[in-house]
């Protein structure tokens, strides 16, 4: 299923914006309503079929009985009509004919939507989860450019336009075409042709206007729907730097920002509305004007002894009964193009093709001592300003290798590479003497595991979130990696322990808590190489502290590569690069480079000096509040400067 999907979206000879039609929606949706693993789907959409023609013979029928009720007690104000009681027991009887031929009807629709409920509704979820997929294996600076209000926006949007296309195609647009040929049917065999001839103008111009009308409304539609979108993307934004908005105070800010939005999604709606007004309105005024044109051609014909009273109720109840498919066609054709403008932005994003995709029958990487190697590696987010300039280094099975410099040097450009979230534009990334390039994403990302600067947590439990480094993990391994990491005792002093929820993004918990979720996850995957990106320079001394002895334990066997703002947590390391636009400009152990008086020198200097001051504030803080100074502490250097601000 997933193949055909990406086949079917992503072809370069079905350009499905550019042609947007409801034939070629309901083509792609086909194998969806249709699926060729779903037999008891197929056997729901032949019932459903089988009850749409039922229902529909059902109703052409029931303006007869209605007329045959009509005409027998019309006769009996004849001379030759038979006794009364007879009459009112052909009328009784053709009543209750008309009332079960209702009954019968309503229970056949009620049906025929029963039994393809399932059919509509597997295929909104089958394709929800495709765009899901497709969504996670598009690259990382399609997510970094897009905004994650608007987006979400338009696959709600696209979803439910899903929908309405496979129901309204399925359940309303078929069966009301059928139903308007045995109308016509019908008129032409109890009337003439130009009954059907005044029918077939008022249809021609009923359905003329519809189209002109709703394609007037598809371009405020479309305004609204961006005005809608630009307000959603505004609101999740705000909300999600609800604490900046806090910091600066700038609430009647958002506010005003919120709604300069909303004023435009108003005005957008208003119009939308009074169009559909418009539309309504023009619909009723012309199917009148055929309405009327027949039944003065029916009463002149009664004038004339040509037709009989039930013939003027049947003309008026088949009229009528046209009426309701007329309008439903007109309210299908607005649904469906308003439905294609609302999925026109989802399929934007299905044609959207991952930046980085396996090589066809890539072999899964093989682990084995854990070596990595980057080999005069280049790379640019754009082309007019590189990052990497031929970098290249080792890191050798259980080594320790740190990478610092100044920021924007391309520190985390590294770790980006080497989960293989971009490719590098020259050189290549070795582990075990494979190309990155030349395995599955899959295997590449299980066999490194990430401590990131920022730890974003899913709104869950802790439990989740430990459990999510490695899927089938039992809980005990949970505890276990939770006490590894330091954090199992305050887990427990939660009143709700594990089960305890960590808010938006994590909010709920400190930034050392956060971390130590994260290298608990990281420790429960267990994975051969670790990178270690930033992963205390947020934090405060002590609490760094804390987590550089967890770190340590998580790293202990692995390779890993640490990228580093503070020089104090990679004076061990077996090696630290010192990369500098784009350069490594230097790399040895930490003694090393002091000793080379070089850039890193000059930095751990600069450091040395901020970090002094700092303690002298912390110890007059500590004299002003009248406590005991605590005991001097070794000094931990706050975040590197550039080297233009060392001495």
């Amino acid at each position: 299923m997933r193949h055909r999907m990406t086949s079917t979206f992503h072809s370069k000879a079905e350009p499905v914006v550019e042609r947007a039609t409801l034939t070629s929606t309901v083509r792609l949706l086909w194998p969806y309503i249709w699926p060729a693993s779903r037999a008891d789907l197929k056997v729901r959409v032949g019932l459903a079929f089988a009850l749409m023609v039922l229902s529909k013979l059902v109703t052409i029928a029931i303006p007869y009985s209605f007329k045959w009720v009509t005409d027998s007690l019309a006769f009996q104000s004849h001379a030759a009509a038979p006794p009364l009681e007879r009459t009112v027991m052909s009328a009784v009887s053709l009543t209750v004919v008309y009332g079960v031929l209702r009954i019968l009807m309503a229970f056949t629709q009620q049906g025929r939507d029963a039994l393809f409920a399932s059919v509509a509704m597997n295929a909104v979820r089958k394709l929800a989860i495709e765009v899901f997929e497709h969504l996670h294996r598009l690259s990382l600076r399609f997510h970094l450019e897009r905004k994650t209000g608007g987006l979400t926006r338009v696959l709600e949007r696209g979803r439910n336009a899903i929908e309405t296309i496979i129901r309204t195609s399925m359940l309303t647009a078929a069966p009301t075409a059928f139903e308007f040929a045995l109308i016509v049917g019908a008129l032409l065999i109890s009337f003439d042709w130009r009954y059907v001839a005044a029918i077939s103008v008022t249809v021609a111009a009923y359905l003329s206007y519809t189209t002109v009308a709703t394609n007037w409304r598809i371009g405020i539609r479309r305004s609204m729907n961006e005005s809608d979108t630009d307000a959603n993307t505004k609101a999740i934004d705000s909300l999600l730097n609800f604490e900046t908005v806090k910091y600066f105070g700038a609430e009647a800010r958002e506010a005003a920002r919120y709604d300069k939005s909303m004023a435009r999604y108003e005005r957008m709606s208003v119009r939308t509305y009074v169009s559909l007004a418009v539309l309504n309105a023009g619909q009723a005024f012309i199917f009148t004007l055929g309405l009327i044109a027949v039944l003065l051609m029916c009463v002149v014909e009664i004038k004339d002894g040509r037709k009989s009273v039930g013939d003027f109720v049947l003309i008026n109840l088949m009229m009528l009964q046209l009426y309701q498919p007329l309008n439903f066609m007109g309210m299908v054709y607005r649904d469906i193009k308003q439905a294609i403008v609302d999925i026109e932005a989802m399929f934007v994003i299905l044609r959207q093709n991952p930046e980085i995709e396996d090589i066809p029958g890539a072999p899964a990487l093989r682990v084995g001592s854990g070596d990595v190697r980057f080999e005069a590696v280049e790379f640019a987010y754009d082309t007019a300003r590189p990052i990497l300039r031929g970098v290249s280094f080792e890191a050798k099975p259980g080594q320790t290798i740190a990478i610092v410099g100044p920021s924007g040097a391309g520190k985390s450009t590294i770790s980006r590479l080497l989960f293989r979230f971009y490719e590098p534009t020259a050189g290549r990334i070795l582990i075990d003497g494979q190309d990155v390039r030349k395995v599955t994403q899959t295997s590449l990302r299980a066999a490194i595991g990430m401590v990131p600067q920022d730890t974003v947590l899913f709104n869950d439990s802790i439990l989740y979130n430990i459990h999510y480094g490695r899927d089938g993990a039992s809980r005990g391994e949970v505890e276990a990696a939770a006490e590894n990491a330091q954090i199992d005792a305050f887990i427990r002093s939660l009143p709700e322990g594990y089960e305890s929820p960590v808010g938006e993004r994590g909010l709920k918990l400190s930034g050392g808590e956060k971390q130590r979720v994260a290298i608990a996850r990281t420790m429960l995957k267990a994975p051969p190489i670790l990178v270690l990106d930033e992963a205390t320079s947020a934090l405060d001394t002590f609490t760094e502290r804390e987590i550089q002895s967890a770190l340590e334990r998580v790293s202990r066997g692995r390779t890993t590569i640490v990228i580093a703002h503070r020089l104090s947590t990679v004076v061990g390391a077996d090696e630290i690069l010192v990369l500098d636009k784009g350069l490594i400009a230097e790399r040895g152990t930490h003694e090393a480079l002091l000793e080379r008086g070089g850039l890193y020198a000059a930095l751990w200097s600069r450091q040395r000096e901020v970090d002094a001051a700092e303690e002298t504030l912390r110890r007059a803080d500590a004299l002003a509040s009248k406590e005991e100074p605590p005991e001097p502490e070794p000094l931990d250097l706050p975040d590197p400067l550039d080297a233009s601000a060392a001495p």
